[in-house]
Parts: C-alpha cells; structure tokens; sequence
C-alpha cells in the first residue's frame, strides 16, 4: 500500500470584489489593478480543488468520509457565494481581495475546520478564477 494519498473535491462559487487602495490616487490605483479598480467592482467564477491527505481507514476505505467533506467545506464556501468581499467579508476589512488573499484565507478556514473534525489533513487547495488563473495554498 501507498505511504502517502490524497484525495481531491471541487466546489464551485462566485463573489466579486474591487481591488483598490485608499491611500493612493485613482491614477495609481487603475495603473496598478486595472479593470479590477472599476468602482462598481467586479466577479468571477471560482472552482475551488480541495486536496485531503491521511491514511486509508481500515473500516470504510477512505482518508475522509466525501459527505462530511462536502458539508465542512460547503459551509465556508457559503461564505463567498454571490458575496462583494469588500464589503461583506470581515476578512478582507484590511487585506485587498485578491485571488492570492482569497486562497490563503481559504486554507485557513478549511484547515481550521478539518482539524476540527479530527478527518485527515488539508493538504492543498487550488482556487482557480476563470478558466485561465489559479493560486495554490499547500503545506
């Protein structure tokens, strides 16, 4: 048998944001972020790839129960869903929304609650914006 397995799920959502700095101008901000500073924001679509690791268990085969991860994974998901993040997550009040920031708080949120379950470990997530770029969180 394998030392080492992971298993991998996909979650879909879409939120916008608007990247823009207060303490710089406008110039600045639309040099710097583009489209992405447009004041009324902007979204996008996101496929979320969730990777658990762990050993196989004995009983029931698998490294993490997939319903149990579905629910522990879709209600931090719901989070974002249909969200402007600017506005309606505390997590970006002083952080800009970026794909990279929205990865990063991703794992934690998730590693928190795996850890949680006591089900097998977060080993990397991809949140790929779009169908050409992706940001990857692992340890």
């Amino acid at each position: 048998m394998p030392s080492n397995i992971t298993i991998t799920k996909r979650f879909e959502f879409s939120c916008s944001h608007r990247l823009w700095r207060e303490e710089w101008s406008s110039e600045k901000n639309k040099q710097v972020f583009g489209k992405s500073a447009n004041v009324y924001g902007h979204g996008h679509n996101y496929v979320l790839f969730v990777t658990i690791g762990g050993e196989i268990d004995k009983a029931n085969g698998m490294i993490i129960n997939l319903s149990e991860l579905k629910t522990i994974v879709s209600d931090i998901v719901i989070l974002f869903d249909h969200k402007f993040l600017n506005m309606d997550m505390p997590a970006f009040k002083d952080i800009l929304p970026t794909l990279e920031n929205i990865a990063e708080i991703l794992f934690e949120l998730i590693d928190k609650k795996i850890n949680l379950a006591g089900v097998g470990k977060l080993k990397k997530i991809r949140l790929q914006q779009g169908n050409s770029l992706s940001a990857d969180v692992w340890r």
